[in-house]
């Protein structure tokens, strides 16, 4: 009998071990034109966001995360981890001529680890499908903020080569909810990587499944749209906790650039309004919410002031998963894999953003422009100020120069459009 319960007590802990030393599942959560001014950890006035909140009480949330501040380049810099400059990425329409046979996103460098992986959402202007770059399984729909059913157009979606139409009285971000659930449950034996790409709250705003009847209030449905987000990332939460995955699952919470247009309006942040929005290169176009959870992992939860870049994905999910890194192609993003482990390591000392024919590098108080113009961000998110160089700032001004030399994204990709990112000439220009 004695040797019965040492057995029993031997097997408990060798599955204890083989139970920890599986390889860890990582869910990238992209919400579309949501800033920090929606998210009500960050301070947001007027939207609430419980879920995340949570998320980010139990976890690590970061106020220096930045993305290019339009949504198709940011999605190219975050799957590549290569500024736009490198891949042609730098406006809306050059971004879908990114091919896979020079660019390896997040997904084909994850299956080398043995991860399974799934984009469920918006594929936006990347071009071909998620397939050709190395997806597993995806629902994507076409153009931005789909939620019921409208023209034939705007209601068509694909699954895994599949063409299918939105039906009346479907919603959209249920129905990939509901697809993202099948693939949690059949893979939920191997490390996966999930891009869950939402349609919140990309306009047009829309009533919700749960918006009070007869609501045209603006401001009312943002709000519901914010609202309905967070019920759907509750949701995913409770699967993971059903399917006793939430221990080895690392969630990231991350916003594709800032709010836009009339939102952007609206936002507060403790009562202020913040700089820039999406499309601008001001602050809040490329500052975002960033909120990493990990239980089994995490054991500070906290707020972290450390710069992050949204190149830094990339090397973090490939150190965390065991993966190599691409060596082709020179990557831009910095791992920040140690701050989630606790253990020591060197933040990174600033971040650039790159959209059209403008960019940036900024530190944690100073922001150089391709101009030359040198802009004092101590009071940021509200406040950017236009500095005169003179001794005290000629040092700063300097060391981001000598950044932005290295990097030389005049010596990349241009903006073969009018400049501002959105879209490219109808007769192409020839690409550098």
């Amino acid at each position: 009998m004695r040797y019965f319960k040492v057995l029993l007590a031997a097997l408990f802990i060798v599955s204890g071990v083989v139970a920890q030393s599986k390889k860890p599942n990582i869910i990238f959560i992209l919400a579309d034109d949501l800033g920090i001014d929606g998210v009500s950890s960050y301070g947001a006035d007027f939207f609430k966001t419980p879920v995340i909140d949570k998320l980010a009480k139990e976890g690590i949330r970061y106020t220096n995360a930045y993305t290019v501040p339009l949504c198709g380049p940011s999605r190219a810099l975050i799957l590549t981890g290569r500024y736009g400059f490198r891949t042609g990425s730098v406006n809306q329409d050059m971004t879908a001529n990114i091919k896979p046979s020079v660019e390896t996103m997040m997904p084909a460098i994850l299956k080398n680890a043995g991860y399974t992986s799934s984009m469920i959402g918006k594929w936006g202007q990347l071009p071909l499908g998620p397939a050709e770059f190395g997806f597993d399984d995806y629902l994507r729909f076409f153009g931005s903020g789909l939620y019921f059913s409208g023209t034939d157009k705007s209601s068509k979606y694909e699954v895994n080569g599949k063409d299918a139409m939105l039906k009346k009285n479907e919603y959209m971000p249920d129905l990939m909810h509901d697809h993202m659930v099948n693939f949690l449950s059949q893979h939920k034996k191997d490390p996966f990587y999930l891009y869950y790409s939402l349609s919140h709250v990309h306009g047009e705003i829309a009533a919700t499944p749960d918006t009070k009847q007869g609501t045209t209030d603006y401001k009312e449905l943002y709000a519901d749209n914010i609202s309905y987000m967070d019920k759907l990332v509750g949701k995913l939460i409770n699967t993971l906790d059903s399917l006793k995955l939430r221990e080895n699952t690392l969630i990231v919470f991350f916003g594709d650039n800032g709010t836009a247009g009339q939102a952007a309006t609206i936002g507060r942040v403790n009562g202020q309004k913040l700089s820039g929005k999406k499309g601008t290169m001001q602050e809040c176009g490329s500052l975002v919410p960033m909120i990493v959870n990990w239980p089994g992992v995490i054991k500070k939860p906290g707020v972290s002031r450390s710069l992050i870049d949204a190149a830094d994905f990339v090397p973090t999910f490939a150190e965390i998963a065991g993966a190599p890194l691409p060596t082709t192609n020179i990557l831009d993003g910095k791992s920040f894999a140690y701050q989630l482990k606790g253990g020591k390591g060197t933040s990174r000392d600033w971040i650039f953003t790159g959209l059209g024919n403008d960019w940036y590098v900024r530190s944690a108080n100073w922001k150089l422009m391709k101009s030359g113009d040198l802009y004092d961000m101590r009071k940021a998110p509200f406040d950017e100020k236009l500095v005169v160089v003179d001794e005290k700032t000629s040092l700063e001004k300097q060391k981001l120069q000598l950044i932005l030399d290295k990097l030389n994204p005049a010596g990349g990709y241009l903006d073969n459009g009018d400049g501002s990112g959105r879209h490219a000439n109808k007769t192409k220009k020839k690409e550098k």
